[in-house]
């Protein structure tokens, strides 16, 4: 059997006035989707534990077959196991973002404007946070000693505190969740370190507003990374390998740190596309061409999709269903032709067969443009695949669906085994 699994990271979304209440997923034109959910099954799955945030980390992790509550330690040590750091049980490690906040003087200022600053290329970047590092050894001394940093893709970084100080109790925010918010109310707090991490955020603001990086950039029109914002911390995790569990071999495409950190950490291989971005102008069309082309090496092959969630997180859902039909047009197109090469084994038992999992790892809501813990929409086609009941692929038709995956991380034996074990509807209680 062939697996593929296509995540439109979140895709999933609550009614929007300016689509005269639909949903981007309503109002957007895809007939591959729909032509699978008339012939597969459509249900619903709660990826984040009670205990958790709605965010990629915990949700892809659940999607993926593995419980966040056994196994998640932190978003950055995710991110770190993509950059292949290596790193001690007592490193403490953390995501750095390079944001936009609104500048002294203005309407905006105080508040968090972009939680990316505004797209920054990688090599803008890599050249602030290096200087940024220089900076603070200067004004800091001792709150920089024993960190370093790595840089990850566009403004996403990783900062590893080796010097054995010990951050639990402190509680950080991340930034994309605080849109248009006073953002001195959310810099780290508790614990005995937050003041530390606090001093370098705030440090960071000197020497960025006046970078030459950033002149150049508001020269252009462009946002600039006014700000160092610091979060997502924890240490290692350590996770039993996909196919270990699972008994067969996976990879991952995706052009973000986080779900090659997941990757990385349950043994699949990571496939590098040229073209993928995290936006709207990424290479659609490459990454479905090389989803095909990894499905006759592997078993099982995660196609992730970024621009999704980045243009929710933007408010603009004009550009978020353009992504969701580029998605429909140039990977689920090419992707399901591929996949039905492999026959179908209820017609000729001698085929290997083929599913598919189509799936947002969480909501991102364009209205608010913060993640949302509502259980997401699902789709499972292929072989063996039947319903009695069509429907849409949407989130109230999943919502309204009985099939309804009360533990997100028990949706993957589902998708491989038909659902026959570890599967409990939502609202039972496990009993020993």
């Amino acid at each position: 059997m062939k697996y593929a699994i296509v995540i439109p990271d979140g895709g999933a979304d609550l009614p929007i006035d300016s689509l005269d209440g639909k949903t981007p997923f309503e109002a957007a034109h895809m007939p591959v989707l729909a032509e699978l959910a008339r012939a597969g099954r459509v249900g619903c799955a709660a990826t984040t534990p009670q205990r958790f945030e709605a965010g990629s980390d915990v949700c892809s992790m659940s999607l993926l077959g593995y419980d966040p509550d056994r196994y998640h330690t932190g978003r950055a040590p995710i991110e770190a196991a993509a950059l292949g750091l290596n790193l001690d049980q007592k490193d403490w490690i953390f995501r750095l973002n390079l944001v936009t906040t609104g500048e002294p003087g203005s309407g905006d200022a105080g508040l968090m404007l972009d939680h990316s600053a505004g797209a920054i290329s990688d090599a803008e970047a890599r050249t602030l946070v290096a200087d940024l590092m220089e900076h603070w050894r200067r004004v800091v001394p001792l709150d920089v000693e024993g960190l370093s940093q790595t840089p990850g893709v566009s403004y996403r970084n990783i900062l590893v505190d080796h010097a054995g100080r010990n951050y639990k109790g402190v509680e950080t925010t991340p930034p994309h969740e605080i849109p248009r918010l006073p953002w001195a109310k959310h810099v780290p707090r508790g614990g005995s370190e937050s003041g530390r991490l606090s001093r370098l955020m705030s440090e960071s603001i000197d020497l960025l507003s006046t970078h030459r990086v950033n002149m150049a950039r508001r020269e252009k029109g462009q946002r600039p990374a006014s700000m160092a914002w610091i979060w997502g911390q924890g240490t290692a995790p350590s996770l039993p390998s996909f196919e270990s569990r699972f008994g067969i071999r996976g990879a991952m495409i995706t052009s973000v740190d986080l779900l090659a950190g997941i990757a990385a950490l349950i043994g699949w291989d990571r496939l590098h596309v040229p073209g993928l971005t995290s936006y709207h102008d990424t290479d659609y069309a490459a990454q479905g061409k090389a989803t095909c082309e990894a499905l006759d090496r592997y078993d099982v092959v995660c196609c992730h999709v970024e621009s999704p969630d980045e243009l929710s997180h933007q408010g603009d859902w004009q550009s978020k269903i353009a992504a969701l039909e580029a998605i429909d047009e140039h990977i689920m197109r090419p992707l399901v032709e591929h996949l039905r090469t492999f026959g179908d084994p209820d017609i000729d038992p001698s085929a290997p067969g083929w599913r598919l999992l189509y799936m947002p790892d969480h909501y991102t809501l364009v209205s608010t443009r913060k993640h949302d813990a509502t259980p997401v929409p699902f789709l499972v086609a292929g072989a063996y695949v039947k319903s009695a009941v069509s429907r849409p692929f949407t989130e109230s038709a999943a919502l309204s669906s009985d099939l309804r995956i009360e533990n997100g991380h028990d949706l993957m034996e589902y998708f491989l085994h038909g659902g026959l074990a570890r599967v409990r509807p939502i609202g039972t209680r496990t009993t020993s």
